[in-house]
């Protein structure tokens, strides 16, 4: 499903895109295609009890595969290349399985560090803080997610309490956002992407409460989270 899309627009997009030389310039220009896109959840198919489907979707996205999109797309020089290129993001080893699947945030990072890097400490630096969790593990034991391993994690992320005009300023057009969760069993509860755009900060991101994929004031928005993990593409 490729929404008002076709193969051959994709294609002339990524021709388009692959010739900015920039990551930053890349990831605002193909995530500003997604700009009122509708929020849509539960587009992927499989579960424990259901086979995994390899799905594209284009015409509705939640934040988590708003974001898959974006860095497949940032990666590729057509649409059969992304193809294949999505695979790999969403999935550890290109494996269609739900368990396979990128479920977590920082699972990018952990199973997809050709693509991604973990910036967030470099970002935040002392004002880091560190916890261990075991994600997918909820405080009865049971799992958020039947069928999908629980995993042992130490996670950096940034309080946003301490977010200042140092840290803000580091950050870049196109990292990756994690709002940092402190519940257990999960790393962060909502994603976006970091844009700059002239003196403002924003976060784009699938908006469940807007219904569409849309800018906000990046300070704003995490004034009363927990914090931020920083997920940053492999060659900034």
């Amino acid at each position: 499903m490729l929404g008002h899309w076709t193969a051959d627009r994709l294609d002339k997009l990524l021709q388009k895109s692959s010739a900015i030389s920039g990551i930053s310039a890349r990831i605002d220009f193909l995530s500003k295609q997604f700009l009122d896109v509708p929020y849509k959840e539960s587009t992927l198919i499989g579960d424990v009890n259901t086979d995994e489907v390899f799905v594209i979707n284009l015409e509705g996205v939640d934040c988590f595969t708003l974001l898959d999109y974006v860095e497949a797309l940032r990666v590729s020089k057509s649409f059969s290349e992304f193809k294949g290129n999505l695979l790999k993001v969403r999935y550890q080893s290109g494996e269609i399985a739900f368990k396979k699947r990128n479920h977590f945030f920082t699972d990018w990072k952990e199973f997809n560090s050709v693509f991604i890097d973990d910036a967030t400490e470099g970002i935040g630096g002392g004002k880091t803080k560190k916890i261990k969790k075991y994600l997918n593990e909820r405080d009865d034991k049971s799992l958020c997610l039947p069928g999908v391993p629980c995993r042992e994690r130490e996670l950096a992320y940034i309080p946003s309490s301490v977010i200042d005009e140092r840290i803000s300023g580091a950050l870049r057009t196109g990292d990756y956002i994690g709002i940092y969760s402190d519940r257990k069993g999960l790393d962060v509860s909502h994603v976006g992407i970091l844009i700059r755009n002239n003196d403002t900060v924003s976060v784009r991101h699938a908006s469940s409460r807007h219904g569409k994929v849309l800018d906000e004031d990046f300070q704003k928005y995490v004034s009363d989270k927990p914090g931020i993990v920083v997920l940053r593409p492999v060659g900034f």
